[in-house]
């Protein structure tokens, strides 16, 4: 689910320490049991999409497992 980006800058964002420190990340933040996933290019004016916990652990499951690697630059 995808919702705009107003009420989401009192929430604490965060991002990986493997960022390349030139903003090209994705940010993720909890609120109300969500996880909140945003691009951060977009300097929170952007799209901010919603997933339940047992989603983004799914996904975290894969991408431990390497499945998602193909995808990456290195």
């Amino acid at each position: 689910m995808s919702m705009d980006h107003v009420g989401v800058a009192d929430v604490d964002w965060r991002k990986s320490s493997y960022s390349n420190g030139q903003a090209n990340c994705v940010e993720f933040a909890q609120r109300d049991g969500l996880i909140l996933v945003r691009d951060s290019k977009q300097n929170g004016e952007g799209p901010v999409l919603e997933f339940t916990r047992a989603e983004i652990g799914a996904f975290l499951l894969g991408a431990k497992d390497g499945e998602f690697d193909d995808l990456s630059e290195e």
